[in-house]
């Protein structure tokens, strides 16, 4: 009879019904007499620490609508384990994804924690990448009592998009124990990919009677100080406007009218001895938001071993030049989803910049266009356009193809681009397989960018002439109990011919990468062989080693690079390395204190250390409620020359200080200062900017 249970538990898609209620229950965190009248389940699966098991403690979820909303109860038992709420670290938590177009591979999801903090976002690419861009309104409610605790969700049919006439939606529910660091799901996931789309259960019987379509308008009011190195400060107000607009339940519009910045930090500093620009990762609400339609498919976070074609980089639109945003005047973005489709536009401009009679930048014009169509279940192929312009003498095109099969965890990536800059024309080409053949895991990458491939103006591809096959194969070991979780290792290999380059260069090397089940692991791979660039032959050889670590109220991770290869930054041939170190520690519940760091030493073709460089950001972050907190930050960049710890200059140092309050949905009261002084000629820190911001955004919706 037991295998028989486990049989049907594992291999029957789950289903909950969701049944109309005439009264709406009070989003309080109290599960009233209305919830007796709604469908229920329980039967969920541990995923973590031990796959499979049965839950140290028992959940029930609900489900109700109304013409207006979709209504979720979670009652979370707490028998014999107490449930933690913590703002700043480790706590406990309950997850909702909905998938209301039955695509298989594209999900909302909401998260409320134990100190009723929110989050919420897209789950994409079948659940191997999470977009926390999208920014809803919705609501919820938690409250604790002795032996449990419960969470009300209010989702209004509005605020989201969905596939008129879809009676069964995609649904999974998850629920974290902060004392034991346990997750459970409500299907059958895998510890490898846990949030997977296409192994969500079924909400049936929805029916939305929402009239209307929802619009949002939100103006931002600013006033802002700036102060500059041997200028006088001024005061800037300003007012920009953004709207959105939900055309149908399937298509939304978005647009932006003179946007400000000013809350958003400065990007962290980085000593760049490679040969390639930095990625600066997008900070800007407008540009965040639904970012992951104008990309080109990926792995998910955090899989370095593939570099898509990153064709639209919206950090171009309005990039600094000396430290100054060129003005954005305006943005347009619509998207449009379907079960099959998902389509996507952008366009924006920005105005010119100068610097007394000198013209640094004119005004330009940028687009981009994004289509993909779903095929084989949860696979899809699709097409992305890229452009910038300023005149017709003045452009720079690109258009990519990509297809992606996926099958259940594996998943293939196959990808082309053109692209057109001024008339000279290039092209570029990858493809990347990931997955699983029984517990031998393989990685096999292969890319081809032509030497005239250019997408400088509006994308990031800069490694055009580069030529690379990378093949990483080993067994991939899950352990059903004891102290490790999962272990794999293997040899690699890496061929790559470097632009400007004729010869091949060849590396060999291992990977061993564990995890246990204390939420502890790390990753170490060593790496050596025959390297050729800048017309020199070498022997290559690096060790890499990062560690990770989550506890009850801290998370770390550290390590370093260590390799002989040529460093850019100074233009010869040498050993150099980073070190690094970033974690946060929760003094009280409402407090933490982290940090940021890197170590960057460089040495001299005879083996000597030239330099040391340490960056050090230390923050403090306090939570006055879930919806109100502060940060206060520093971050001091030196350089040590040589091994002379004696002789350390402070070469930058930027303090700041942040103060958020999400007072109603989608409405934010912002006070930024940002400071950043420069060390001159005297070896003395001066003032190189000044910038302190007030920042409202109402919400206006309909």
């Amino acid at each position: 009879m037991s295998l028989l249970l486990i049989f049907f538990v594992f291999n029957t898609v789950k289903s909950l019904e969701v049944r109309y209620t005439e009264t709406s229950p009070e989003i309080d965190g109290i599960i009233e007499d209305v919830w007796k009248n709604a469908d229920s389940t329980s039967n969920f699966i541990q995923v973590e620490p031990y796959e499979g098991e049965r839950p140290s403690e028992r959940t029930v979820v609900y489900a109700l609508q109304d013409d207006e909303n979709l209504y979720i109860a979670f009652r979370c038992y707490a028998d014999s384990i107490k449930p933690i709420a913590c703002y700043t670290g480790n706590e406990d938590h309950i997850k909702i994804a909905i998938d209301p177009f039955g695509s298989k591979t594209t999900a909302y999801y909401f998260i409320v924690h134990g100190s009723n903090i929110k989050n919420e976002g897209w789950l994409v690419d079948d659940g191997r990448r999470e977009d926390e861009s999208w920014d809803g309104v919705w609501y919820r409610g938690i409250k604790f009592f002795d032996d449990r605790y419960e969470v009300e969700v209010k989702i209004p049919f509005k605020s989201i998009r969905y596939k008129k006439g879809l009676e069964e939606w995609g649904i999974q529910f998850k629920r974290y124990i902060g004392e034991n660091r346990e997750s459970n799901y409500w299907t059958e996931v895998d510890v490898i990919e846990t949030d997977m789309v296409s192994r969500f259960g079924k909400l049936s019987g929805i029916e939305p009677h929402a009239k209307g379509y929802y619009f949002e308008l939100y103006p931002e009011g600013f006033i802002r100080y700036d102060k500059y190195e041997g200028k006088k400060g001024e005061f800037k107000p300003s007012l920009s406007l953004n709207f959105k607009w939900d055309l149908t339940s399937q298509s939304t519009l978005n647009a932006t009218i003179n946007p400000d910045y000013a809350q958003i930090e400065a990007d962290p500093f980085e000593l760049n001895l490679d040969q390639y620009p930095i990625y600066l990762e997008e900070k800007r609400p407008f540009f965040l938001e639904g970012k992951d339609i104008f990309r080109m498919s990926d792995f998910g976070e955090g899989k370095g071993f593939y570099n898509p074609f990153n064709l639209f980089y919206s950090r171009k639109i309005g990039k600094s030049v000396d430290g100054n945003p060129i003005p954005i005047i305006g943005g347009l973005k619509i998207t449009h989803k379907t079960e099959e489709w998902n389509i996507g536009a952008l366009g924006a401009y920005t105005d010119d910049y100068s610097e007394g009679d000198s013209l640094i930048e004119p005004e330009r014009s940028f687009a981009a266009l994004r289509t993909k169509y779903k095929i084989l279940d949860n696979s899809d192929i699709g097409m992305l356009f890229s452009g910038s312009m300023t005149d017709g003498d003045d452009y720079n095109y690109a258009i990519g193809f990509d297809g992606v099969y996926r099958k259940g965890i594996s998943q293939l990536i196959v990808q082309g681009a053109l692209s057109d800059n001024d008339g000279k024309r290039g092209w570029a080409a990858s493809s990347c397989y990931f997955g699983w053949i029984k517990n031998l895991m393989s990685i096999i990458s292969a890319e081809v960018v032509d030497d005239s491939f250019d997408v400088s103006e509006m994308g990031y591809v800069p490694w055009s002439g580069r030529k690379r096959l990378l093949i990483l194969s080993g067994p991939f070991k899950i352990y059903k109990k004891g102290f490790t979780r999962n272990i794999y290792w293997g040899p690699e290999f890496i061929a790559t011919k470097e632009p400007g380059s004729d010869e091949w260069s060849f590396l060999g090397g291992i990977m061993i990468n564990p995890n246990f089940r204390n939420n502890w692991g790390f990753n170490l791979e060593l790496n050596a062989g025959k390297y050729h660039e800048v017309d020199t032959n070498y022997l290559y050889r690096s060790i890499n080693l990062s560690v990770w670590g989550n506890g009850p109220n801290y998370h770390i991770n550290f390590g370093f690079w260590y390799g002989y290869s040529y460093n850019y930054y100074r233009e010869y041939l040498a050993y150099h390395g980073s070190n690094w170190l970033s974690g946060s520690y929760t003094i009280i519940p409402q407090l933490s204190l982290s940090m940021d760091s890197n170590f960057w030493v460089e040495w001299d073709p005879d083996n000597t250390i030239v330099s040391i460089t340490p960056r050090i950001s230390p923050r403090l972050n306090f939570y006055i409620n879930a919806d109100m907190s502060m940060s206060l930050f520093n971050e001091f960049v030196m350089e040590i020359p040589g091994t002379r710890i004696g002789d350390t200059e402070l070469l930058t140092n930027r303090l700041g200080f942040l103060f958020s309050w999400n007072f109603r949905p989608k409405s934010w009261l912002y006070i930024a200062l940002n400071d950043y002084r420069v060390q001159d000629n005297a070896g003395n820190l001066q003032l190189e900017n000044q910038i302190g911001a007030i920042k409202a955004k109402y919400l206006f919706y309909f």
